[in-house]
């Protein structure tokens, strides 16, 4: 596999947010009911992009979640801004519950604002269930805890979630197949499975499109395996009567997929620039937390100091 079928792989972050505005009630819905139920819809709802920027700016380094920030209306007429973070590294992380809270206590000094935070857990480590930030000393305690969902738990209710006419249950398959199945013919036919099931659901063209991205992106392929992808794909337009995805659109949906690439790439290189600027770190260490090789890093270096 080539370095940017790597980075095309790693790239778990793009698809997750494209999900994630595109479907957000159906998200809450799915993975969090309880909270889903609190929310008045008919009041809609936006996402605060540049006040989650104004509180993570300077936390770039170590990141690798997907993070949005959602101002809604509550039922109790109370505005609420709800706090998504997205784990999608294949290890996680013991910072995770601190980090949860270090957002949680900015946004509500920022912007005096009720915050509820909330943690999808995408990896495949059964053990890794954060849900509460907590230190003492001398008698002065602070306890944080935030409603969490596992991924790997759906599983178990796998029929259900096939069967499932909420939209978001294919974005939470696609993710759990992606991080389970990596032998590539398997991950191709899991694709294609899923794939499948999104023509079966009678979605419009729009949606169908929309989700075909999606899982085109969390499940990626070696370059080799893309003609029999499509011609899989096309057998079922052509049994389903619903020719949506041609290869003109395609080439369209991996161009788009590219310049995000490029932008989460050119995010990595910033968050290395300030450690290389502030920090003693030495290149190697760099090279790890961002997921940058150590020529990268050391290019990088030499640029800074001139």
């Amino acid at each position: 596999m080539t370095d940017q079928e790597d980075n095309r792989r790693g790239d778990h972050d793009s698809p997750w947010k494209m999900a994630l505005e595109a479907y957000f009630q159906e998200f809450l819905g799915l993975l969090f009911p309880a909270i889903h139920k609190q929310v008045d819809w008919s009041q809609g709802y936006s996402f605060l992009d540049k006040e989650l920027q104004q509180i993570t700016a300077d936390a770039e380094s170590g990141r690798r979640y997907a993070d949005k920030l959602i101002k809604v209306a509550a039922l109790d007429g109370i505005e609420t801004w709800v706090l998504i973070h997205v784990e999608v590294q294949g290890e996680p992380e013991d910072s995770f519950a601190e980090r949860m809270f270090t957002y949680q206590y900015r946004l509500r000094d920022r912007y005096n604002i009720d915050v509820v935070s909330l943690a999808v857990l995408a990896d495949t480590r059964e053990s890794f269930r954060p849900t509460t930030f907590h230190y003492q000393r001398w008698g002065c305690a602070l306890s944080f805890t935030f409603p969490t969902a596992k991924l790997i738990d759906w599983e178990a209710h796998w029929a259900e979630l096939e069967a499932s006419d909420n939209v978001f249950a294919l974005v939470a398959m696609a993710q759990i197949q992606a991080k389970r199945v990596k032998e590539n013919a398997s991950r191709k036919d899991t694709k294609v499975a899923l794939i499948r099931l999104l023509y079966e659901r009678g979605y419009t063209r729009d949606q169908v499109l929309r989700l075909f991205n999606i899982i085109d992106w969390m499940i990626q392929l070696p370059r080799s395996l893309d003609p029999e992808f499509a011609q899989a794909v096309y057998a079922i337009q052509e049994e389903k009567h619903m020719p949506y995805v041609n290869t003109i659109e395609r080439l369209g949906i991996e161009k788009g997929r590219q310049e995000a690439e490029k932008h989460a790439l050119e995010s990595k290189h910033n968050a290395a620039r300030k450690l290389i600027a502030r920090t003693e770190m030495d290149d190697q260490m760099i090279a790890d937390i961002e997921e940058l090789s150590v020529e990268e890093v050391e290019r990088l270096r030499a640029e800074t100091q001139h």
